[in-house]
């Protein structure tokens, strides 16, 4: 049956939420929302007693169809989602019959027994009211809603709305099918409960779904055009489409997701080799600028786990035909598959190097007057996110760990929900996460933080990225923080300007729990400690000491980034050159800063700024036997950033927002392997802060702290310099990425006791 038969009208769908369309089995609320998504022709309005800012959540929740219409407030609000406006002139006919909350609430206070409900709403006021005193009031409390021209809406022998008189579900859908033009037979109306009793009294089909308050199948009996489904929830939706022959459900199923065979999914933005074409041939090789988390992140398959590695390949005319999955290394993970998402350059352009970093980066970190957004290319992000989600899907056995990594991939959780209810979804954001405030910039928060709730753990670095989560979900959504833990010991607390006295570590909205942790990532100590071993950095170690004579080096390695506060460094070694002259002569700076990819062009102008102000440091300061500053605008071989580790006295690391900063880990360990007593000063605005006890930390954004607390580092003694040692060496040799990695995903697997516990224990109550 075609979709326009019996009418060429569109259908409207006018559904009660809870017990309705957010209920029944997991198969039926698919079929139905993928049924409302596929056909424009097929309307949606939601009726609901939710206020409108407890819709708000819904409306984020890219799982869900984006209704046409919400009737919320029990009828007494009207809004077209489109632009979340009021519906005129509905909401002004309605507006006119309410006296206002402030006269209502005055006139129920001569009812002591009422209880006032604490939750969002407009135009109505709701109350509680035991139900043996709520039986001797009613007529009193008719008799006064009619003197201020409202009615009283009971439900349950205990609740009570008071409400515009003549408003309700059913008289607000009823104007809104007159003021849209719709044919009344073309519209569905569907509940559970009494409250939606006045929807079927309007000459619309019905139904009922199962499991319904007996209250409403009693009042409904008879009723020729009300359907008593036996499925609850969507089930009962799609039956009563079946029977009142308004569209053929089953035609409109949605596309299987056969489930795969990896128990673990790690989806990543890098594969875990690189690829070259070479005469025509694609050749692996490793990849030219390693990091430290891709051999941990491997080493979860060392033990032959089925698995699958999900990262991006940029499609290329000119080579051979990419592959959708390519074995990894078959005798070190002999169960590991790479799956390749592939996207034209221009997708990568827009999703990765400039969408990515001039929406998302600025705002993450705090820089919000840089952000620039565009709806064009936040459509092709959604569009890239559902691709990683759909290639997950199809590799994940049933009830498989898909773990997910960074805010590249923010709106992957919510559609790999819808299409793998049953695997366990792990989310790390590597970056930091912002203030509440500052998050709420972006004008898709809704959208983001409901996907990311979708997740059924997610973790960041530190306890504050997590605190800031979930002021932000707080802010946006009504949630209930179900757990929270302390941070101490092994985070600072006051002693940082990231640092936090305790963390929300369960939510739960909507009938879902999600967890949350702390993670900061650790440093491949084992991987520094071979690279130490070998003649070419012990030869490069004495190099460099050579180079820089007797005098002290101080070492910055920093990439090209706005956040990195590199310019403000600059402007501190010139000031605490010029303050203490007796160091001019005395300490060399090695700048070194990574240049970002070519395409990013706005770093262009801090580039030059950088550029400028090491050559008027130098040109002041320089002497013939010495230069200041010396600057390396290049990517470094990573032996050779060990060899300047190792040579370094003071390593200063100050970013002006940072969410961790491996750097000053990966100095930590060198200097603890070589025995050096090198001395780590560290923004305290980077997320690594609240954890290395032991570092000089610094406030970036103050330039005379900057230059007092480098200055404190050079005169430091050797013994107070042994000692932060020591002490930074133990945590990070003891947290390294190892011990990180499997702590992340012991943490994602431990929910499933924890939601055994939990279930029992309700059973146990109900009982």
């Amino acid at each position: 049956m075609s979709l326009l038969e019996p009418s060429s009208q569109p259908l409207l769908l006018a559904t009660d939420l809870d017990g309705t369309f957010l209920a029944g089995d997991a198969d039926a609320r698919k079929r139905l929302y993928h049924l409302v998504d596929a056909h424009p022709d097929v309307k949606l309005a939601w009726v609901t007693g939710r206020g409108r800012e407890a819709i708000l959540p819904l409306l984020a929740d890219p799982g869900l169809p984006t209704p046409d219409y919400v009737i919320c407030d029990v009828g007494a609000t009207v809004l077209r989602t489109a632009d979340m406006q009021p519906i005129q002139p509905l909401q002004s006919r309605i507006e006119a019959c309410w006296p206002g909350e402030h006269v209502v609430a005055e006139a129920m206070r001569r009812f002591p027994m009422l209880v006032r409900q604490e939750v969002p709403q407009e135009r109505r006021c709701s109350y509680y009211c035991h139900p043996g005193h709520l039986s001797t009031l009613r007529d009193e409390l008719d008799a006064v809603a009619a003197s201020l021209g409202c009615e009283v809406l009971y439900s349950a022998d205990r609740y009570l709305d008071i409400l515009p008189r003549g408003v309700r579900k059913g008289s607000t859908l009823s104007a809104l099918v007159d003021e849209l033009a719709l044919v009344p037979a073309r519209v569905l109306v569907a509940g559970d409960t009494l409250n939606d009793l006045s929807m079927y009294g309007e000459g619309f089909p019905g139904v009922c779904v199962g499991d319904s308050e007996p209250a409403l199948l009693a009042a409904t009996t008879g009723m020729a055009d009300v359907l008593h489904a036996d499925a609850a929830g969507c089930g009962g939706i799609l039956q009563a489409m079946a029977h009142f022959d308004l569209l053929q459900a089953d035609d409109y199923a949605p596309p299987l997701h056969q489930p795969g065979k990896a128990e673990l999914v790690m989806v990543y933005h890098r594969l875990p080799y690189e690829e070259h074409i070479v005469d025509g041939e694609r050749v692996r090789k490793p990849h030219s600028s390693p990091n430290g988390i891709i051999p941990s992140l491997l080493s979860f398959f060392a033990d032959g786990r089925p698995g699958s590695w999900v990262a991006w390949t940029v499609e290329d005319a000119k080579a051979p035909p990419l592959p959708t999955h390519a074995v990894v290394d078959r005798a070190a993970y002999p169960g590991l598959t790479a799956t390749h998402v592939p996207l034209t350059k221009h997708e990568v352009d827009v999703f990765y190097k400039r969408f990515s970093k001039e929406a998302f980066w600025p705002v993450i970190n705090s820089f919000w007057e840089r952000a620039r957004f565009s709806e064009e290319d936040w459509a092709l992000f959604k569009h890239v996110n559902r691709r990683f989600a759909e290639a997950a899907a199809a590799e994940a056995a049933p009830g498989a760990t898909v773990w997910l990594h960074d805010y590249n991939l923010w709106m992957v959780p919510s559609v790999l929900r819808e299409l793998r209810p049953d695997v366990k979804i792990a989310f790390f954001h590597h970056t930091q996460f912002p203030s509440a405030d500052i998050f709420a910039i972006l004008p898709w928060r809704r959208e983001i933080l409901g996907s990311l709730l979708a997740c059924d753990y997610v973790g960041f670095h530190i306890p504050r990225h997590a605190e800031n989560f979930t002021d932000a979900v707080r802010s946006t959504f009504p949630v209930e923080v179900v757990a929270r833990a302390a941070c101490a010991p092994r985070f600072l607390t006051f002693g940082c300007a990231v640092g936090v006295e305790d963390m929300a570590t369960e939510l739960r909205i909507d009938g879902r729990t999600v967890r949350i942790g702390a993670h900061p990532i650790g440093t491949d100590v084992a991987r520094i400690r071979a690279c130490l071993e070998t003649d070419e950095v012990e030869a490069d170690i004495a190099r460099i000491r050579e180079e820089i004579g007797g005098r002290r080096l101080v070492l910055s390695i920093e990439r090209l980034d706005y956040t990195k506060g590199i310019l403000q460094k600059l402007q501190a070694f010139e000031r605490l050159l010029d303050e203490a002259p007796e160091l001019q002569g005395e300490v060399t700076l090695v700048l070194v800063c990574v240049p970002a990819a070519k395409e990013m062009t706005i770093y262009r102008p801090l580039q030059q700024q950088i550029e400028q102000a090491v050559g008027r440091i130098n040109g002041r300061l320089s002497r013939l036997d010495w230069t200041p500053v010396r600057f390396f605008a290049r990517v470094l071989p990573f032996a050779s950033v060990v060899a300047h580790y190792a040579a370094a006295d003071v390593m200063w690391i100050t970013p002006l927002r940072d969410g961790l900063n491996l750097v000053a880990k990966e100095f930590v360990a060198v200097q603890g392997l070589v025995g050096g007593d090198g001395v780590l000063v560290l923004s305290e605005f980077a997320g690594a802060a609240a954890e290395l006890k032991g570092a000089v930390l610094t406030n970036p954004h103050d330039p005379a702290d900057l230059a007092r607390t480098l200055r404190q580092a050079l005169a430091m003694l050797p013994t107070e310099r042994e000692d932060r040692q020591r002490r930074l060496f133990g945590i990070v040799r003891h947290h390294d990425l190892s011990r990180w990695g499997r702590e992340f995903l012991e943490a994602v697997q431990s929910g499933d006791t924890r939601d055994e516990v939990n279930a029992a224990k309700h059973a146990a109550i109900a009982a």
